[in-house]
């Protein structure tokens, strides 16, 4: 299978500082448009300034996407509120992504809410990158998501390969992280949903079980999400 992932219309995504979760987040809410009748991206990430998924608002507002974001998200104030506007995504009859911030100190937000999360069929992504320090093992993925469980007092449903090296990603760097993703999932008893790929090297792997460039439940994403520094035209100037 290579696409979107099979996930619950009430998804969660969360993991390490840097492991690509909110450029994930981002592909599934904008995968995700035309199969419901809305799709809402909320960002819950109250701890990183620099990588959040409301900063890309307006060009998910141009796809169909609504965006829920911290208070003070775009601005130069560093200590973000979430608004009461969050709640209304529990009402949403639509698919709803929540982009929560790193580690536990990012899921402590989200425990905020798991009084009206956990009547909810929901999932909770995982995301794991081999390439990160602090989850380079699967011994380590695996410790750091207790840590996020016991603050955001949720389960998780299933594991995201999302191993990468931003613009150096080659298809070597996704097959060697395979196993590592294997054995995470085997040892946190969960399911490995999907491992992405960038689309820009989507055709250079194979669809046929078996073969040298074969990865399971593949789902081919867009790099969105750029470091300030690395910013340039492309950018969505509607979001600066």
């Amino acid at each position: 299978m290579r696409g979107l992932p099979d996930i619950k219309r009430f998804t969660v995504v969360t993991g390490h500082y840097g492991c690509g979760k909110t450029n994930l987040s981002i592909n599934l809410a904008l995968d995700l448009v035309g199969k419901y009748p809305e799709v809402t991206l909320v960002d819950l990430d109250v701890v990183n300034p620099y990588f959040r998924s409301s900063d890309h608002a307006g060009m998910l507002g141009r796809a169909g996407v609504r965006t829920i974001s911290p208070t003070f998200a775009g601005t130069t104030l560093d200590t973000p509120s979430l608004p009461a506007a969050v709640y209304s995504a529990f009402e949403s009859a639509g698919a709803v992504i929540l982009d929560v911030g790193g580690d536990d100190a990012g899921a402590t937000a989200l425990g905020r809410f798991s009084g009206e999360i956990g009547p909810i069929d929901y999932d909770l992504l995982y995301v794991i990158n081999r390439y990160r320090n602090l989850t380079a093992t699967p011994g380590q993925a695996a410790t750091l998501l207790g840590e996020i469980e016991a603050a955001s007092r949720l389960v998780a449903t299933g594991t995201v390969n999302n191993s990468h090296l931003q613009y150096e990603t080659t298809v070597a760097t996704v097959m060697n992280s395979l196993e590592f993703a294997r054995q995470t999932a085997s040892l946190l008893d969960l399911p490995l949903v999907c491992t992405t790929v960038p689309r820009s090297l989507a055709g250079e792997f194979s669809d046929t079980p078996g073969a040298a460039t074969y990865v399971e439940n593949a789902y081919p994403v867009e790099v969105y999400v750029r470091a300030p520094w690395e910013q340039g035209p492309g950018v969505d100037e509607e979001a600066r």
